[in-house]
């Protein structure tokens, strides 16, 4: 199971972290991924994190958003700077067996519940 959190209201221009933490297995047995919904369009893919560390972005975020790891916590976040009014959706972690860190979502097994976020101008 995948529990995300850390959404909410931000200013734009302001910085919001979001969490994911699994549970069952420890968080660097899978490769995780972060999406988003933004309201009336598809989701979008922002980065995985693959099982071995490395790091795959999505082209729309990848100078302002990053994620990392904290396999003690069991909990990858998604850090997020420079928030501006299109980022606004809802912010989906995903899990997959392997070291693959694909764009597609297809290939994720798991979900969390996602998690709301509100940039304001």
């Amino acid at each position: 199971q995948l529990q995300a959190s850390g959404g909410g209201l931000v200013q734009a221009g302001g910085s919001l972290r979001l969490s994911c933490t699994t549970s069952g297995r420890t968080v660097n047995r899978y490769t995780m991924g972060w999406f988003r919904q933004a309201p009336g369009k598809e989701r979008e893919f922002i980065v995985a994190f693959g099982q071995s560390g490395n790091l795959y972005y999505g082209d729309s975020v990848k100078s302002r958003f990053t994620s990392y790891r904290d396999v003690g916590r069991n909990t990858v976040y998604l850090q997020m700077n420079s928030l501006n009014v299109g980022d606004t959706a809802v912010y989906y972690c995903a899990a997959r067996a392997g070291n693959r860190a694909t764009a597609d979502e297809s290939e994720y097994d798991y979900w969390g519940q996602g998690t709301l976020v509100t940039v304001s101008s």
